[in-house]
């Protein structure tokens, strides 16, 4: 794919937000501790992507109720969907200096189109050693989804099945999608959000 970057300056895509606030104590603290194992800027992406996909559980898989968007809300309850996922990650990796954006996709809730659509977040960033970006997906391995770290192939969560209706999109924004925020901060039950309150197109 041929992504189209929102913004051509890349402090944008390093700018704290409401939602990537991390100059928060917890956030700069595992950025720390997950710098320190790392050799290479490569290692610290990896390290980063994988504590957010393995050690913040999805919300939905653990049938949880509770509601997170801020990117420390997320990392001190250690839970939240795709889009607090993304928080997270971009607010990690911004910390320190890795540009990170946004992405979506609109997939199918469930198998197939009668279910409905809704929108997916993962996250784009810019890997100054080769000079390009790459879109990786936290949301959280499972039965039938297995996103890993990869420069070289895609290897995120969802495959994107065009004869479905299911769309991905190219751009790669600065900020997380507002309607997607909006949706976080106006629910109070994670799983009936899930179920009926995600968007299911990106506008």
């Amino acid at each position: 794919m041929n992504f189209i970057c929102e913004s051509n300056t890349l402090d944008d895509y390093l700018a704290e937000t409401e939602e990537i606030d991390y100059s928060d104590p917890s956030i700069q603290e595992k950025a720390v501790e997950l710098y320190s194992i790392s050799l290479t800027e490569m290692d610290f992406i990896r390290n980063t992507f994988e504590f957010v996909r393995d050690r913040i559980s999805h919300s939905w898989d653990i049938q949880s109720s509770r509601v997170t968007c801020k990117a420390s809300e997320v990392i001190f309850f250690q839970e939240g969907i795709c889009y607090a996922k993304s928080n997270l990650l971009a607010a990690l990796l911004r910390s320190k200096g890795i540009p990170a954006g946004f992405c979506y996709q609109r997939l199918t809730l469930g198998d197939t189109p009668e279910t409905g659509y809704c929108i997916h977040a993962l996250n784009a960033l810019y890997i100054k050693s080769i000079d390009r970006w790459v879109r990786l997906d936290a949301r959280g391995n499972k039965n039938g989804v297995d996103a890993q770290f990869s420069v070289d192939r895609e290897k995120l969560a969802f495959p994107v099945r065009d004869y479905y209706g299911e769309i991905d999109y190219p751009v790669i924004y600065a900020k997380p999608n507002a309607e997607t925020i909006a949706v976080l901060k106006g629910s109070d039950d994670c799983k009936q959000m899930y179920l009926h309150g995600l968007p299911a197109d990106l506008i």
